[in-house]
């Protein structure tokens, strides 16, 4: 497995330094998903390839100390990693042990009775607010009911009599919404909030 790509040089001419501004070679450094690090030597003239890689090094050695880490610097940061994880293990078991001190302590392990009598207080308050629940759900539902018996009382007939309005049929029983339904003389009956009478037509 690749894990870092070096294309390096020890200098050259403008002509020896062409081939890094190679557009294939460009191109495919810039595709490259491994990083890339440019490393050809020379500050006069940058080539195409040093403005694609990933990292540019002055020089190969310069390159080859920025890929390959530094013996004593990776054994300090182990010997960091470890102090740090036995640190962490050390504050895990501390922690752990004053949770078990503490289960230990609790009335419900020194006292047989006790985890009993704090089951039957769970049972009791959950019985409690289970009837709560339902009580309030019961009262919701009622309150929604009589809105709707409100807006039926509003919307019926009757409702809309007892507002001063008349229901006027024909002989037929035919309910007049409309005046070419009646004739001149035709006898109409007129439905009101409290009652009902016979009128004629006189005139339209």
């Amino acid at each position: 497995h690749v894990e870092v790509i070096v294309i390096a040089r020890g200098g050259g001419s403008v002509e020896d330094l062409l081939a890094f501004s190679n557009e294939a070679l460009v191109r495919a450094v810039a595709g490259a998903r491994t990083p890339v690090v440019s490393a050809i030597g020379h500050d006069i003239d940058t080539p195409i390839l040093d403005l694609v890689a990933d990292v540019r090094a002055s020089t190969p050695t310069h390159a080859a100390g920025l890929v390959v880490p530094d013996a004593a610097e990776m054994r300090a940061q182990l010997d960091l990693t470890t102090l740090r994880l036995r640190r962490a293990i050390g504050d895990r078991l501390q922690r752990e042990r004053r949770r078990l001190v503490e289960l230990t302590s609790r009335p419900v392990l020194t006292d047989r009775t006790a985890y009993v009598r704090s089951q039957r207080i769970e049972i009791a308050t959950m019985r409690r607010r289970g009837q709560l629940r339902i009580e309030a759900a019961i009262t919701r539902e009622q309150d929604r009911v009589e809105h709707l018996r409100r807006q039926a009382r509003m919307l019926s007939p009757q409702a809309t009599l007892d507002r001063g309005y008349a229901l006027v049929t024909t002989p037929d029983g035919e309910v007049v919404t409309d005046q070419d339904q009646v004739d001149l003389d035709d006898l109409l009956r007129v439905r009101v909030a409290r009652g009902d009478f016979a009128v004629r037509a006189t005139a339209s």
